[in-house]
């Protein structure tokens, strides 16, 4: 239940067996390959980079996720809502001929896509051009007709606010051998045909500009507007059986459904991979490895590297290197969910305290309090069951479903406490069927009644506040002792105990002299003085007055946020009676009948889903910022980069031993 000792590694390996080496090391899944820190002189400046092929298996990966993108659009399937990932061999998933073959056969599915694109684009064209026809079907002249020897024919549109009485006139004033032929009109123009002699085209097109008129875009088209129509349509609909047809074969492709997810996998490994290879250096004969592993697997490390032709070299991290060690966490079975809560603020610094010990009695409590329902607490409860029955999540999600389990547990247990199942169903059913209130039990007379024991409620969250907050200074006077720094563990969180042990003497009027709380004012001193000795000269004063200050201050406001453990269990109990009661109101004090019970049971799913959702997430909510702003803040040491292995993480499968 700690942080986990890391070593420092460096190898060198002979070039051909570099690729056999990245791959051993990603079955380990312990070692962090990282950017060499090598001096730019002497022999060291002649290494390069290495090539690790990363742009190739990304361009896999997204050919990939393409082709799998295709099946669920032309070959869509139901997911299962409760099922297992499939679980395959080491050699099954690193099979790269297995890897070839879905490429290949994403490579067709991509090359059949691009023939539906080309034929969609072409369906368009020719549907945009039946649309730009249609004006044109009362034609029965060619569209490619131009005129004779001595005439022009030209098609134009006047726009339809436009008169075309008054541009016929305009026009047989302007040219007397031109006549303009309405064909058809719709809202936003009017389709004609202008026939002119050759010798007043110009003056007939200038006299009905000023209408607005255009001549109109039908170049090479060929026959009438109804026979291209005609002919356009049959191209469409050849163009959907076409379409269809290559659908079918994409469709046809569903069984490498799950072998292309298999693959995703596959190439986000050989992507890891590549970065790793990328990230080491070499000259024509050898490549140089540089990272970090965890120290409890030295010996399959070493066993790993015994088998290859290479030289290494272990070492411990000096303090000075502890800001760029990764840092990965290892709790028990219990503690471990809390990771997730950890990862979400932030790593602890390598060479600190992991915290998840520490801070899981607090959270999985305190979650319980905030929430203290039976009937919530056995959703929260069945849910990850059914989850880890059904699914058996891995890594995060395992992580979240556990921490659901716990929290789960919780809730139910100070369910118990304050009588709440689904707020006050029971009596409330009790009621409407029997006609009376129940007698008494621990439903109806709980050992904590969260609407009558307000203020108790109120003063155990503070007590729990305090402790907690405590549990946080003597966790940092540790760590500090332990580094030899006592002076300041004393005159620091140590003035503080003094100083709290005080107010309790003081309230109960025990060891005062004269009336006057002795162990207070050596509290006191105690504080002024560890602001005071760091500083020199003025600043002594204002360190003693921003101690003061910034300690009262923050102590209030740290306690006082306790509070919201009474406010959230206050807040969930009446939301649910409330919804108890909205649903008994169909009845009108009667006993129910089949409409006002269903009316009744629909209520409740309603109320009762909203409110456990949002108490669901909010008592999280609430419980991480009690943890990371006020507990941490007594003791926690952020600022650790996560470790991430060369290994083996995967979406869609599990493999064997990775697990």
């Amino acid at each position: 239940m700690a942080i986990v000792q890391m070593k420092k590694l460096q190898l060198m390996v002979v070039r051909e067996q570099k690729e056999a080496l990245l791959r051993d090391l990603m079955l380990l899944g312990c070692v962090s390959v990282t950017e060499p820190d090598l001096p730019q002189e002497g022999d060291a400046a002649q290494l390069r980079p290495e090539s690790g092929g990363l742009t190739e298996a990304r361009a896999d990966q997204a050919k990939l996720t393409a082709a799998l993108g295709l099946l669920d659009k032309y070959a869509p399937v139901k997911s299962k809502l409760l099922s297992a990932r499939p679980e395959v061999s080491e050699a099954e998933f690193l099979d790269e001929n297995a890897y070839r073959r879905e490429l290949e056969a994403a490579s067709q599915m991509e090359d059949l896509e691009a023939q539906i694109r080309r034929l969609t684009s072409e369906e368009t064209r020719l549907r945009s051009s039946m649309e730009a026809l249609g004006p044109w079907t009362g034609l029965d002249l060619p569209l490619e007709t131009k005129g004779t020897g001595s005439t022009d024919v030209i098609l134009g549109t006047i726009p339809a606010v436009m008169d075309l009485t008054e541009a016929k006139r305009a026009l047989a004033e302007a040219a007397p051998e031109a006549e303009l032929f309405p064909v058809n009109a719709d809202k936003d123009a009017h389709y004609t045909v202008l026939v002119c002699h050759k010798s007043v085209q110009a003056e007939a097109l200038q006299a009905l500009r000023a209408f607005g008129f255009a001549i109109a875009s039908v170049a090479g088209t060929v026959g009438t507007a109804r026979e291209q129509i005609e002919a356009q349509k049959k191209q469409v609909a050849a163009i959907g059986e076409s379409r269809a047809a290559l659908e079918r074969q994409i469709a046809a492709y569903s069984t490498h459904r799950d072998a292309i997810k298999l693959s995703i996998d596959r190439a986000n490994v050989f992507i890891g991979k590549a970065e790793a290879a990328e990230r080491m250096v070499g000259t024509d004969s050898v490549v140089c490895l540089n990272g970090w592993m965890e120290a409890p697997e030295e010996a399959r490390v070493v066993d790993t590297l015994s088998k290859y032709d290479c030289s290494w070299e272990f070492t411990e991290p000096t303090e000075e290197e502890y800001a760029a060690v990764p840092v990965k966490l290892k709790n028990a079975a219990v503690t471990e969910p809390l990771n997730m809560v950890t990862n979400m603020y932030s790593l602890p610094a390598y060479g600190s305290l992991d915290p998840n010990p520490l801070m899981a009695p607090f959270f999985i409590l305190f979650y319980g309090i905030m929430m203290a329902d039976m009937g919530y607490g056995l959703l929260m409860i069945a849910a990850a069951l059914i989850v880890k029955h059904f699914v058996k999540p891995k890594r995060g999600s395992k992580t979240f479903v556990n921490l659901l389990l716990e929290g789960g547990i919780s809730t139910f247990i100070f369910g118990v406490l304050t009588g709440g199942f689904f707020g006050d169903l029971i009596p409330t059913l009790y009621k409407m069927f029997k006609g009376v209130e129940m007698g008494d039990n621990f439903l109806t007379k709980p050992l904590i009644n969260p609407l009558n024991d307000t203020q108790t409620i109120l003063y155990g969250a503070l007590v729990l506040g305090v402790l907690q907050l405590c549990t946080g200074m003597i966790i940092s006077m540790t760590a500090k002792i332990k580094k030899g720094d006592t002076k300041s563990a004393i005159f620091e969180e140590g003035s503080w105990f003094v100083i709290l042990a005080g107010l309790l003497m003081f309230v109960f009027k025990i060891g005062n002299v004269a009336g006057i709380p002795v162990v207070l004012i050596i509290g006191v001193l105690m504080l002024i003085y560890g602001a005071a000795y760091p500083a020199k000269g003025f600043g002594k004063v204002t360190a003693v007055f921003a101690a003061i200050y910034n300690g009262v201050t923050g102590w209030l406001g740290d306690i006082l946020s306790y509070s919201r453990l009474m406010a959230l269990m206050l807040a969930g109990s009446v939301v649910a009676q409330v919804f108890n009661n909205l649903a008994t109101m169909p009845m009108g004090g009667n006993k129910p009948n089949v409409l006002t019970f269903l009316l009744f049971v629909l209520i409740c799913l309603v109320g009762h889903a909203l409110n456990f959702a949002l108490n669901l997430l909010g008592c999280f909510v609430h419980d991480l910022r009690l943890q990371c702003l006020e507990y941490f803040g007594k003791f926690y040491q952020d600022g650790g980069k996560p470790f991430k292995p060369l290994e083996i993480n995967t979406k869609y499968v599990d493999v064997e031993n990775h697990l």
